[in-house]
């Protein structure tokens, strides 16, 4: 007897198997389209970018600036040169920009279009979650800081030593070495971040990378004698604390932020320690974008010379040599006060984030 309950079934499976093959290719076929998009080189690239974003007209942007100093100056400025151009941003931590996109990606609804943040490109591209690109305004930056792999773009550079209280340590007994942490009179007096990559876990790779993996564990064996306090919150609320008194001494932290809260006059120190570790902020593209063009279009504009003068306006570091620092961050500059720089990229990072994480918690946690 035929099984007509049975010959439905069937027809429902080869039904669902059929629009599975189609959703798959329709998906297939979408993100070859955002690839071209994405690496175009044509030479009308500019007006098949701007074009392409006119239509898309928006532009949703997850960013770690903080907002009053950097973030909504560039997307006012970008805003302005593009007036079709709709943004709207997203503030967070390096850790949270990371956490909303892998979940946005997950539940195949991914919002933002383009993502910069210290961190962040080492973090999605071991997650495998963000596309390549090409844009002719990467070529400006020095090669030491560029992508090799097309994932991600310089946005800004980070230079970072310790912040201190200058009343509660006088300018001059600071600590001026990695070697000067270990001082007992340090003892508890020191704190770092401790849930981000620019924090404690910056400050072990930048010792593994100069040091060696023998010489960087005995250090921190002996860095454990301090009783470092482990800060979880962000670096601008870590030099906060410092001024306050909280703590006297903030490890591997911005150089900038004490330097711009001294010029409001706080009573904040930065010092450099040699090789003085540094990274860059990074744009990157992140798998399922939405508004490919109008991602491209944000990126060219932050890292050429208009968007970078923005950067430096707002008391960053630019990372175009065309565009240098503003006065007063020149004495914490390495290239410009003849101090040796450790460029820690986004691969160096990924290639030793877990060794560094294993140290961490070897000796804190």
């Amino acid at each position: 007897m035929f099984d007509f309950a049975k010959a439905r079934q069937v027809r429902v499976a080869l039904a669902a198997l059929g629009l599975t093959a189609a959703l798959a290719a329709t998906q297939a076929a979408r993100a070859d389209a955002v690839s071209d998009i994405l690496n175009y080189t044509g030479a009308d690239r500019q007006k098949v970018i701007e074009e392409g974003a006119r239509k898309e007209g928006s532009l949703m942007f997850y960013s770690a600036l903080t907002v009053d100093q950097g973030l909504r100056a560039e997307v006012d400025a970008f805003m302005k040169k593009y007036p079709f151009m709709k943004v709207e941003y997203w503030r967070g931590t390096e850790i949270q920009i990371v956490q909303k996109t892998l979940a946005e990606q997950r539940a195949n609804n991914v919002q933002v279009d383009i993502i910069e943040s210290v961190g962040v490109a080492a973090s999605m591209a071991r997650a495998n979650a963000i596309l390549p690109f090409k844009s002719p305004y990467t070529d400006a930056i020095p090669a030491r800081y560029q992508d090799s792999r097309g994932l991600s773009a310089a946005s800004r550079l980070n230079f970072f030593g310790i912040a201190y209280n200058t009343k509660l340590v006088p300018p001059g007994t600071q600590p001026k070495t990695f070697d000067d942490l270990l001082d007992p009179k340090w003892k508890g007096k020191l704190a770092w971040l401790e849930d981000s990559i620019s924090g404690a876990i910056l400050f072990v790779t930048n010792l593994l990378i100069t040091r060696g993996e023998a010489a960087t564990d005995e250090y921190l064996k002996k860095l454990q004698a301090q009783n470092i306090v482990s800060f979880n919150g962000s670096a601008r609320t870590l030099v906060n604390r410092v001024i306050e008194g909280e703590y006297l001494i903030a490890v591997n932290i911005f150089l900038h932020h004490p330097v711009i809260s001294a010029t409001e006059g706080a009573p904040a120190g930065a010092q450099a320690m040699e090789p003085v570790p540094s990274i860059s902020g990074s744009l990157v593209i992140p798998k399922g974008v939405k508004h490919p063009y109008a991602a491209m279009l944000f990126m060219d504009f932050f890292v050429s010379k208009d968007g970078q003068e923005v950067m430096r306006d707002a008391q960053y570091f630019p990372v175009l040599d065309s565009v240098k620092p503003l006065k007063q961050l020149e004495p914490i500059t390495p290239g410009l006060v003849g101090l040796k720089e450790s460029y820690l990229s986004d691969q160096t990072l990924i290639d030793n984030q877990r060794k560094a994480e294993a140290l961490y918690k070897k000796y804190f946690r």
